[in-house]
């Protein structure tokens, strides 16, 4: 069990946590949410004894071992990925290490032989010698080939990094198991696997994730930050969505009966106050008034942008046809013959474990990049709206406050109407006046849609346009893409994001189109199941 007591943080004038008490209990998977900035990942890092809170502590059984995701690869450059694996067990690692070191001494004693029989049944007793077995099964299961399993780190693309860094955390069945954003950089496949582990994971988890069907299939428990405090729920996302919609609206209705029947009281007191022979009542109106309760609506940190995609004109028939493209990136052929017609109304996403040559090939389609062979043929009616996943180049003059930023990408120029458009993404008052090279990924993301919005666009291209941004924002993504009459080519790994916005599937593996459907989302994976065990 891990727990903390009157854990409290402030930044400056910035209050994050107020005396946060709460328990984590063995066998549950508790689902830490709240909205950008509420201080979800400085939670874990508190919990992992990574930052010290002001006041308060954290508790946990000594002889509990703890494990954390971690986030910079680059300091596991010079060893190999299987190594680094295991190494998430650092007490085993660390005998492996002492043990390598006794044997590898040319003048080796009986001293040494003794402490070698020593570490040797230590080893045993924690299951060492099925180390190297329980990694490789790990990274297996998380798509990392065989033939990668022993080479360095570095010599790895940052996609397979990110997954050996997961494999770490999950190694050796920790006690507690602190996830931030597992599911980020994994391909479908991957995050199918890994909620099916931490479904029969026995012991505490502990996750960040604004994948909501990932948090649904996980999460025995939600932990929502929010009020500066940290409140846990029994059940998933949905259940905890509900309940809390639930408790709002109820005092909320609360709140208004109470408001009605003090009107109703201030009326006869103010009518009949002055009146001899209704003084008395007038004064038990007076004695309920003061009776009456109104329940506390504290301010919460959510808010829900608003995003809603219109054309400014009707597409025709013909919307898009690929022809043939092949594209070859650092001398790895990443499109290979693609070909496809998108039709008008489709809303097409794209599959596939490698997410470069998606957002090559979405590149392409929006003549960012020019294809080695092939064509890409627009329709004469179409206009194009891109939200492409790295928006570095929008944001190069950050010395432009949010209204001149926007104002580059409307042809109308009035203040108040640029103003419109960033307060429908949270960028309200002083807010609008930001500068953009102060902005976090997700405030960028929200600039990037208010563009698209602008844009007036018929077709889309969205390349992961739920990266960045929390739950309450991708909701709202997800509707306006749902609402939008256009078609639209896109990424995403939100298993609901699809499901819910997706009329077609087409697969890219090795480069080629390997699958091509209407099916649904759900559908379409229950059918190739063969695909979801990674080998």
């Amino acid at each position: 069990m891990i727990s903390t007591s009157n854990v409290s943080l402030r930044y400056g004038a910035k209050k994050l946590f107020e005396e946060a008490t709460v328990k984590f209990t063995p066998g549950n998977c508790y689902g830490l949410i709240g909205a950008n900035g509420a201080g979800k990942s400085t939670f874990l890092k508190i919990l992992a004894k990574e930052i010290e809170p002001n006041s308060g502590e954290v508790i946990m059984d000594s002889n509990k071992r703890l494990s954390v995701l971690k986030q910079d690869h680059f300091a596991f450059d010079e060893i190999p990925a299987l190594k680094v694996v295991i190494m998430g067990n650092t007490q085993l690692f660390k005998i492996l290490v002492e043990k390598e070191a006794l044997y590898s001494k040319p003048d080796f004693s009986d001293a040494d032989g003794e402490k070698a029989s020593e570490l040797e049944m230590k080893f045993s007793e924690m299951n060492g010698y099925e180390a190297e077995s329980e990694a490789a099964t790990l990274l297996a299961g998380l798509g990392i080939a065989e033939e990668l399993h022993h080479k360095l780190m570095k010599d790895l693309p940052p996609g397979d990094k990110v997954k050996i860094l997961l494999a770490q955390a999950l190694f050796g069945q920790p006690d507690i198991l602190l996830l931030d954003e597992p599911t980020n950089h994994l391909d479908i496949y991957a995050i199918q696997w890994l909620e099916d582990f931490l479904h029969n994971f026995k012991n505490t988890v502990i996750v960040v994730s604004h994948d909501r069907y990932f948090l649904n299939k996980v999460c025995t428990h939600i932990a929502d930050i929010d009020y500066s405090k940290v409140t846990t729920y029994t059940g998933n996302y949905d259940f905890w969505l509900q309940a809390s919609e639930l408790s709002q609206r109820l005092l909320s209705d609360q709140n208004k009966k109470s408001s009605d029947k003090a009107e109703e009281l201030k009326a006869f007191i103010a009518r009949f106050s002055a009146n001899a022979s209704k003084s008395s009542q007038a004064s038990s109106r007076q004695k309920q008034l003061e009776k009456l309760t109104f329940n506390e609506m504290p301010q919460s940190s959510r808010k829900r942008p608003y995003v809603d995609f219109i054309p400014t004109r009707e597409a025709g028939q013909d919307i898009l046809t690929v022809s043939q493209i092949s594209k070859t990136v650092n001398g790895e052929k990443i499109l290979n013959n693609v070909s496809f017609i998108l039709r008008n109304g489709d809303k097409a996403i794209l599959l596939g474990r490698n997410d470069l040559a998606k957002t090559v090939l979405l590149d392409i389609l929006a003549g960012k990049v020019q294809p080695d062979s092939g064509s890409v043929t627009w329709g004469v009616t179409i206009t194009k709206g891109y939200l492409p996943s790295d928006n570095s180049e929008y944001f190069q003059n950050g010395e432009l406050d949010l209204v001149n930023w926007l104002r580059q990408y409307s042809t109308e120029k009035d203040e108040s109407f640029i103003r419109g458009f960033l307060g429908k993404m949270l960028f309200s008052g002083s807010e609008a006046l930001k500068k953009s090279n102060v902005l976090s990924g997700g405030e960028k993301v929200r600039c990037m849609l208010s563009k698209t919005m602008l844009s007036g666009a018929n077709a889309l291209l969205l390349d992961g346009p739920t990266a960045h941004l929390d739950l309450e924002s991708i909701q709202s993504v997800n509707d306006g893409v749902k609402r939008f009459k256009g078609s639209v080519i896109m990424t995403c790994h939100d298993h609901e994001f699809i499901q819910t916005t997706a009329n077609r599937i087409i697969e890219l593996e090795n480069g080629k189109v390997v699958g091509d459907s209407s099916d649904s989302y759900e559908d379409y994976m229950a059918k190739n199941k063969k695909k979801q065990t990674l080998h």
